[in-house]
């Protein structure tokens, strides 16, 4: 009898997490990977670096050739263009066909762009996939005078960052009235502001793309903005959001909205498939308020461990627990834990505190109780498992900031901001505990250094 076939129609951390984690428990299963952008999975969020020139393309790879043949995982390079879910099979674009038990779809993620006149034009481009940085690189190889970044969200700061490493001039169009507003409040948006003009980083809010202008060579010769402004460039890096990449499954029968609808078991509307990753949407609103639709590394590392348990244990429905992200602004960390609102209302109670240097801040949020709903943190670490364990057991604020030193990350090598933050905290809510006895980086440092 032939094994069972799992093919995984991409190769980024679900689609790989999920081989891995088969090939664990199941030793018979018959296991194929596809993916047309490139024949090893690689870390998708290190792209930048190679283009700044701090890695190269093969220290992007997790894991050695051998690897995969060691764990009989075959790698197929080739793009699908038909899905049939009736007959069990992919067809490409060679023409070859491929059958399988089960399908895996975990095809990520494209670029959302949105019929802007001339962006079709060379040197207009998102940031992606192993092509896109490719393209980057070809575009920007010759010197060019100005870049234009269009979107105020995180590729649009890893582009800025990587242009203004090779000495590009950028400029940064954001339609909002401050930086990055679905995920900030205004003094957070307001430091990172100042950081992003203190890199040189010419950023205009409340500024749209209106157009792209061709010069006669049928680049890119310069855009013109919402307020009417033209503005001469070579390059312009769209990074406004990014849509699930699922556009080759328009007549496969497969039930989408935005992504492929799945339960909480990841199944979808076909028998024998499933969808993980940035191209599955949830039919569901989870209960915790979680969005239906994830496109964050960590949650599809989870997705892959989840469905593979599945296959090889008993089911179990997704449970991701309590919701993280963390990101940079170039040198700056950003992370976050719970449920931050953008716009508080009178059921929250909120604590902010903001280094004198103006590149650090804290923020709690609380319930009307003082329970904390979640904590904002930017220019220092934060140990995840703290705040995880804190936001689960519905811990007091009070509690979270009198011990907050438990939550140093590295302090060995980090000056200890929970002593301003536990000082200002007890002056801003009126309460009193005691802290914590100082230490020797403390004294190296000062409370609020």
């Amino acid at each position: 009898m032939s094994s069972t076939h799992f093919v995984i129609l991409g190769n980024g951390i679900s689609g790989i997490t999920f081989a891995r984690h088969l090939r664990k428990g199941n030793a018979d299963a018959q296991i194929t990977v596809i993916s047309g952008e490139s024949p090893y999975f690689f870390s998708r969020t290190a792209l930048m670096y190679v283009y700044m020139g701090q890695m190269k393309w093969e220290h992007l790879y997790p894991y050695e050739p051998q690897f995969w043949v060691k764990n009989r995982i075959t790698l197929k390079q080739a793009w699908v263009t038909t899905l049939d879910v009736d007959a069990k099979k992919l067809g490409f674009d060679t023409g070859e066909e491929l059958s399988y038990d089960y399908l895996i779809l975990a095809t990520g993620s494209t670029p959302a762009f949105y019929d802007w006149p001339g962006q079709q034009l060379q040197g207009v481009q998102g940031l992606y996939t192993k092509q896109d940085l490719e393209d980057m690189e070809a575009s920007t190889h010759s010197p060019i005078n100005r870049a234009v970044i269009v979107g105020g969200g995180l590729i649009g700061v890893e582009l800025a960052e990587m242009l203004a490493y090779r000495k590009i001039p950028v400029t940064f169009l954001v339609r909002e009235s401050r930086f990055w507003e679905q995920s900030l409040l205004k003094q957070e948006a307001a430091l990172v502001h100042q950081h992003l003009l203190a890199q040189g980083i010419d950023l205009r809010l409340g500024t749209a793309l209106k157009e792209i202008i061709s010069d006669p060579q049928g680049r890119v010769g310069a855009v013109r903005t919402s307020q009417n402004e033209e503005i001469p460039c070579q390059f312009v890096g769209l990074a406004t959001g990014v849509k699930p990449n699922i556009d080759f499954l328009k007549n496969s029968g497969l039930n989408t909205r935005q992504g492929i609808l799945v339960n909480s078991y990841f199944q979808t509307s076909a028998r024998n498939v499933y969808a993980i990753g940035d191209c599955a949407e949830f039919e569901q609103v989870p209960a915790d308020g979680r969005k239906t639709i994830e496109q964050v590394w960590y949650t599809g590392r989870m997705h892959g461990e989840t469905l593979a348990a599945n296959f090889c244990t008993s089911p179990q429905p997704y449970a991701p627990g309590v919701w993280f992200n963390s990101a940079k602004f170039f040198e700056i960390e950003y992370q976050t834990y719970g449920v931050i609102a953008v716009e508080v209302g009178e059921d929250i109670q909120e604590f902010y505190w903001e280094h004198p240097g103006g590149k650090i801040a804290f923020r709690l949020q609380m319930d009307a109780k003082g329970k904390i709903l979640g904590v904002l943190a930017l220019g220092f670490r934060l140990r995840h498992e703290y705040f995880d364990r804190a936001i689960r057991e519905g811990w007091s604020g009070l509690k979270v900031i009198s011990t907050l030193h438990q939550a140093n990350f590295d302090p060995e090598f980090f000056a200890p901001h929970h002593v301003a933050i536990q000082k200002s905290f007890q002056s801003q809510m009126d309460v009193s505990f005691p802290l914590p006895k100082k230490s020797l980086i403390h004294h190296l440092f000062g409370a609020s250094s």
